[in-house]
């Protein structure tokens, strides 16, 4: 499993990166990076179908320990996948964007 800094995830992401959220649907509707996808750490194994391949994937959480969980599952299923430093509270800590609701 590869982590990412928040710096490079913020370039990735301003290029339209993939981004799941593997935390709990209650969790992500607080607040999350905008345009990430919701995709608890218990469903990702069985929602492997609803992730894009081809392109790297970051993964993200609330402070970068599921998100680890959640990267390295996505690369034994063959995903270049990326679990994001600090999550996404590092991510509003930096004033980066949130968004809340359930829209991506």
């Amino acid at each position: 499993m590869r982590e990412v800094d928040l710096t490079a995830f913020a370039t990735a992401h301003a290029r339209g990166a993939t981004v799941v959220d593997v935390r709990e649907p209650a969790e992500y509707v607080t607040g999350h990076v905008p345009g990430a996808r919701c995709i608890p750490l218990g469903h990702l194994t069985a929602n492997l179908g609803d992730v894009p391949r081809g392109d790297t994937v970051y993964v993200v959480c609330a402070s970068g320990n599921r998100s680890k969980v959640g990267a390295d599952v996505l690369e034994r299923a063959g995903f270049d996948a990326r679990s994001v430093a600090g999550g996404t509270a590092a991510w509003s800590r930096a004033g980066h964007p949130v968004t809340q609701g359930t829209r991506a």
